[in-house]
């Protein structure tokens, strides 16, 4: 859905996820998308109700492929995304702008992404690389191998995943004794973790790990949108932590400076003033 907002698709939607109040990029650009039939999750897709509003195309999640059979058994076109990973991403992104008639927006988009990987490839050139502990949203003994997009975020801002080597599965269920193996330099929590980073400091198992005898435990915005998750503008999540495994090199300002140009261009609101 959001990627239909920076696309200038908005106002063609007949229906949305289900949750759609808990997003805030939608109250920010789009609030009237809000009051939109919803028609469930990837979990509980409601079929029927996404039948009744008559859509032209139905995008889906992949793991919904017997919905997208029923929906082009009744003659609805579907597409189908899976954007696990950068490359996905991109993938999903010009598919759905070429069966929007809307590439020359999407060519912005992906202009404007390939314009900061660029900038933090250049700026952090020969830069040491900290290692990276990403925990997952339900528990921070969830974390995300090299299958995930979060694995390319932390690799794009100057990291190494610690979970890199996992690459048989997405999130993973890893115990304490694997974490202090790893040792990893940051731990960095999902920005819908349901825990702080003041219960991970204050953790008597993680006592000896680098990132917190350090203190470097932080935890990804979520002003806007969940960055450490495939969304177009999920290049600013990686903008945010390289601001904070390299201080020296990625300021704060410049970081606002682009999230703000980002937001402006695409959604309508500047991001600093939110």
């Amino acid at each position: 859905t959001s990627l239909l907002i920076a696309l200038d698709l908005d106002e063609k939607l007949v229906g949305i996820e289900a949750k759609a109040n808990k997003r805030a990029i939608y109250a920010l650009s789009a609030p009237e998308l809000i009051a939109l039939p919803n028609v469930g999750t990837a979990k509980e897709f409601d079929l029927e109700g996404c039948v009744a509003l008559e859509p032209d195309l139905v995008i889906l999640p992949m793991k919904l492929k017997s919905a997208a059979e029923t929906l082009e058994g009744l003659g609805i076109d579907v597409l189908l995304v899976n954007p696990e990973n950068q490359e996905l991403l991109t993938g999903m992104i010009h598919m759905i702008a070429a069966a929007t008639n809307t590439e020359d927006k999407a060519a912005e988009l992906l202009g404007f992404t390939a314009a900061q990987e660029t900038y933090l490839a250049e700026t952090l050139a020969g830069a040491e690389t900290p290692s990276v502990y990403l925990a997952g949203n339900s528990s921070m003994l969830s974390t995300a191998g090299s299958a995930m997009y979060q694995n390319d975020m932390i690799t794009a801002a100057g990291g190494a995943n610690v979970a890199a080597d996992i690459t048989d599965t997405y999130w993973v269920e890893v115990d304490y004794e694997q974490l202090l193996a790893w040792n990893p330099d940051y731990i960095i929590l999902a920005s819908d973790a349901d825990y702080t980073c003041e219960e991970v400091l204050a953790d008597p198992n993680l006592a000896d790990c680098a990132a917190v005898v350090n203190g470097n435990v932080y935890q990804m915005p979520n002003r806007a949108e969940a960055w450490d998750s495939p969304v177009p503008g999920s290049v600013l999540g990686a903008l945010w932590l390289a601001n904070i495994l390299h201080e020296d090199k990625v300021s704060d300002a410049e970081c606002i400076s682009r999230m703000d140009a980002y937001y402006e261009m695409f959604y309508g609101f500047t991001y600093s003033e939110n």
